[in-house]
């Protein structure tokens, strides 16, 4: 077995897992790549360790330096393990409305949490942190959302994953937040087979999906422009909360206990297999589900889980 010297080492190298039993085609596979077995329970390990090690090597942020930037949760986790790892102090922007679970893991790992108004979600938080960043200037902010090392964490991490380990992959089906994941696994998969296909999985406009957005509502990621996200995509899929806390718990029928962005994205991943003659379907996992216990999303009433969903910030 490896030995590592820094929980940052573990990132990367999820497992894939099939899943074909849940398709709804039975000429199409279906695989999820589960990026909760990443150290710090997601995905937003990735991007946190390239764009902290990018800044490093560009000389943008210095030993002892603090680091700023908002999020609703996984992002902040993600850079508060690696900035514990490697000596840096961070301060995290959090709408007031997310899950107790991540505010108690970013305390854990040191994190300073400033709060932002809950009614204005992510979006809101990003004003706060621009704005602190503005007045701290010796502060080092990484913004995710333009931040070209997000979409580099996929390209030359997460992409190249997939494909070793699922060469046969037709199509990939991931959900639209910052649009990294999309973005980054997207362009490598195409280089190596054109004919891959890119399906990005968002809510409907005026609802509300842990981590997904609507890109119709306002707010388009600058690296979504940057790296030609348009032209990437191939489809857009339509997923509700209520859906997405149904898809978690068709998952965890087969001992598959994932995140309310993975419900959504497996919704996706179904939805494509349906619509298919036959194919191999790859959809990313974001994050398990212990961050999501309170949410009652697999224990209570459909109607009141979606509700709460729908009011508290579960990504």
């Amino acid at each position: 077995m490896s030995r590592f010297a820094s929980p940052v080492d573990l990132i990367g190298n999820t497992p894939l897992l099939d899943i074909s039993q849940l398709s709804p085609n039975p000429s199409v596979s279906i695989l999820v790549k589960l990026e909760g077995c990443n150290p710090g329970g997601s995905v937003k390990d990735r991007i946190a360790r390239s764009m902290i090690l990018a800044a490093e090597a560009n000389g943008s942020l210095a030993p002892g330096q603090t680091i700023i930037e908002s999020s609703s949760g996984n992002t902040g986790i993600g850079l508060a393990l690696v900035a514990r790892s490697r000596g840096y102090k961070l301060k995290i922007v959090l709408p007031e409305n997310v899950s107790p679970e991540r505010k108690q893991l970013l305390e854990i790992y040191g994190a300073e949490i400033i709060s932002s108004p809950g009614s204005e979600g992510s979006n809101g938080a990003v004003k706060v942190a621009q704005k602190l960043a503005a007045d701290h200037p010796e502060w080092w902010y990484p913004y995710q959302y333009a931040n070209p090392a997000n979409v580099d964490a996929h390209y030359t991490g997460t992409g190249p994953e997939i494909w070793r380990d699922c060469p046969e992959v037709t199509h990939f089906v991931a959900g639209l937040g910052t649009s990294g994941t999309l973005l980054g696994v997207g362009r490598y998969l195409k280089e190596q087979n054109p004919a891959v296909q890119i399906w990005a999985v968002e809510p409907p406009a005026g609802e509300m999906v842990d981590g997904l957005k609507n890109l119709d509502e306002g707010y388009i990621p600058p690296i979504f422009i940057d790296f030609g996200g348009a032209d990437l995509l191939n489809r857009k899929k339509m997923v509700g909360p209520r859906e997405s806390i149904e898809g978690v718990r068709t998952l965890a029928e087969i001992g598959v206990l994932v995140g309310l962005s993975t419900g959504a994205a497996f919704l996706g991943a179904t939805k494509c297999a349906a619509e298919i003659d036959s194919g191999v379907v790859v959809f990313l996992s974001p994050d398990g589900a212990w961050k999501y216990l309170s949410s009652e999303a697999w224990t209570g009433d459909l109607d009141e889980a979606t509700e709460r969903a729908r009011q508290t910030l579960y990504f």
